[in-house]
């Protein structure tokens, strides 16, 4: 695994370059990514490029022995732009323009701006395309920061309908597929179909998830227009892009499908402030992150890369600027986060970022280096990372153990039509894949597209649509499964199916569920207290109790070698329910203490100690 850093020398003295450069190489780092906000400074008036800077810069970074990431420029693109096209600007679901002033002000939909992003694209490929010291290109960045995926412009109005027309052929095809005899939503042509924003309460589920599948795809093929360039002017060259934490707005799979490898940025600080942890998990971990924050995107983005091959593109060296409170990590967690790294098998941890800039936006983030170009606390922690995996360049492939099934269309019917306060399906999946670590398992993330050999268990936490296919898979499957709800409880166009949930695995879970309920509070079984997520599936068939409640209710059925939770997925019975899964699937399970987590890889085992920031190697 090579150590790369985050580099932009638009906004340094020319003359600290070399300097610059020089510090990266003897701390060991390999790699720099630069480039992909400089449209304004590639390109200051329309037409007319200043390419001598960034010449000097490659030339520069190439002569200290640096391999070079660049980026393409399109995330920013300059005023002058936006002023000779107004209306390339995205429109946020109130109606309301995203303007000019920040990033990413841009609807993927508007044929002109995707005119301008390629030109760009391929100027900056044919300048640097055959350069000795680019080794590899990053489209864009972040896809979906700060909530842009969707855009309800007129421009993202016409690509829809155009979308629609392609899927459905008929506008009646249409109407039959959403129910839209339902409230009298009937639509004559596509041209009388409007964007699902804006209604008087909720719009039609099938409307919102066909727009959720069209603005997922208009950010896949807008990343395939410049991997095509980049492909074409640079062959050879590795293509990536940097995907984000805890963020749905497209389909990763599809996005991974186009790239050599699947990049995404790791802030396990402030991840674990913004997002849904509980207090007291915010302060116990408030300096290293939740012991599974990282490692569930380590092997997320892993399951969605084409090869499995994936990377850090940018990860936290010190304190950021945008969560509600911005802590320092504690000494060792940067060691110990790029450790983490290298056991889920990455290819590359690029910190975020060398030198912290004293202007604009970013200002409070901190670098490798400080304001002053001293060295921050973690420089050194880096230099031991670099000195440890050098020890560790041998190392095989990650172990297989268990999968964890999970599918984007899942986490966009449950933000849809959540049915229960909180209901995620991607946050179903992350307590489920702590559950599995804190037993010590080695845990993939799958598709319900990858193959399930070599695995003892699959966990299912929630996947309302499962494809015949998928069934076939699970109908095979001689491991042990555990099912969670809500799944194979909707059509591919949000219907109920005709046979009720689980659908297609009616047959594998020897019945059906009747009726799902939702509670604010959490249900305690008779089995020692362990308490159940607030939501309750009511089930009819053959399969067998397994966990019941005082009053009758029974969380978990069992049918041969399938565990069906008719819970939601969180809270101390399921880890039970996943630790009874392991056991049967001659898996270890017993709990680890509190923050350790292991990974294998190859023939090493690495303990991560979130709690003193420390992190040891074996070799089996």
């Amino acid at each position: 695994m090579e150590l790369g850093v985050c580099y932009y020398p638009e906004h340094w003295p020319e003359e600290r370059w070399a300097e610059d450069a020089r510090l990266m190489r003897e701390t060991g780092l390999a790699r720099v990514r630069i480039g992909e906000f400089a449209w304004s400074r590639i390109e200051p008036e329309p037409g007319r490029f200043d390419w001598g800077w960034l010449d000097r810069a490659v030339e520069t970074l190439h002569e200290a022995g640096l391999g070079i990431i660049m980026g393409t420029p399109t995330a920013t693109p300059p005023k002058w732009l936006v002023d000779t096209m107004p209306d390339m600007i995205a429109i946020d679901r109130e109606g309301k323009p995203r303007g000019f002033g920040s990033r990413r002000h841009y609807c993927f939909s508007h044929a002109a701006y995707r005119k301008e992003a390629a030109r760009i694209t391929r100027a900056v490929a044919e300048r640097y395309g055959e350069h000795p010291g680019i080794v590899s290109w990053q489209t864009d960045n972040e896809y979906g920061c700060h909530d842009t995926v969707q855009s309800f412009s007129p421009a993202a109005a016409e690509a829809f309908r155009e979308w629609l027309a392609d899927r459905y052929g008929t506008v009646d095809a249409l109407n039959e597929a959403w129910g839209n005899v339902f409230w009298s939503m009937e639509y004559r042509s596509f041209d009388e179909v409007e964007l699902p924003n804006l209604t008087v309460t909720e719009a039609n589920p099938a409307h919102w998830l066909v727009f959720r599948r069209f603005s997922s795809d208009q950010v896949v093929s807008f990343n395939r227009a410049q991997v095509d360039i980049l492909r074409e002017l640079s062959p050879g060259r590795d293509v990536t892009h940097n995907a984000m934490g805890f963020y749905t707005g497209y389909d990763h799979h599809d996005l991974g499908r186009d790239l050599d490898v699947l990049g995404w940025d790791s802030y396990p600080l402030g991840f674990l402030e913004m997002f849904r942890f509980t207090e007291e998990e915010k302060r116990a971990y408030a300096h290293q992150g939740h012991p599974d924050i990282a490692a569930f995107h380590h092997d997320l983005y892993r399951g969605c890369a084409k090869d499995g091959r994936w990377s850090v593109l940018e990860q936290q060296p010190g304190p950021v600027n945008w969560a509600r409170y911005n802590p320092a990590p504690l000494p060792g967690m940067v060691k110990l986060w790029t450790m983490e790294a290298f056991a889920h098998g990455a290819e590359l941890v690029s910190y975020f970022r060398w030198r912290q800039f004293p202007k604009a936006q970013e200002q409070m983030h901190a670098g490798l280096l400080r304001p002053d170009a001293q060295p921050s606390p973690a420089l050194a922690e880096v230099r031991d990372a670099a000195g440890m995996l050098e020890e560790l360049a041998d190392a095989g492939p990650t172990a297989k153990q268990a999968a964890l099934v999970f599918s984007y269309d899942a986490e966009w019917i449950t933000q849809i039509q959540p049915q229960g306060q909180g209901r995620s399906a991607l946050w179903a999946a992350f307590s489920s894949y702590s559950a599995l670590r804190k037993l010590g398992l080695d845990v993939d993330i799958v598709s319900p597209d990858a193959s399930l050999d070599f695995y003892l268990l699959v966990v299912i936490p929630c996947l309302p649509i499962v494809s015949d296919d998928f069934a076939g898979k699970l109908d095979a499957f001689e491991g042990q499964l555990v099912i969670g709800p809500r799944t194979g409880s909707r059509t591919e166009d949000f219907a109920i199916p005709e046979n009720l949930a689980p659908g297609p695995l009616e047959r594998l879970v020897g019945g059906s569920i009747t009726l799902s309920e939702s509670w604010p509070d959490r249900l305690a079984t008779d089995a020692g207290g362990l308490e159940a997520g607030g939501w309750y599936d009511h089930y009819s068939g053959a399969a067998e109790a397994e966990f019941t409640t005082d009053d009758g209710k029974v969380l978990c059925w069992k049918a041969d070698n399938v565990r069906l939770c008719t819970i939601w997925p969180e809270g101390s019975l399921f880890d039970r329910i996943v630790r009874d899964a392991a056991r049967d699937a001659g898996l270890p399970h017993e709990p680890l203490p509190e923050g350790i987590r292991r990974r294998r890889r190859g023939s090493y085992g690495l303990t991560f100690d979130y709690l003193r920031g420390e992190v040891s190697v074996n070799a089996d």
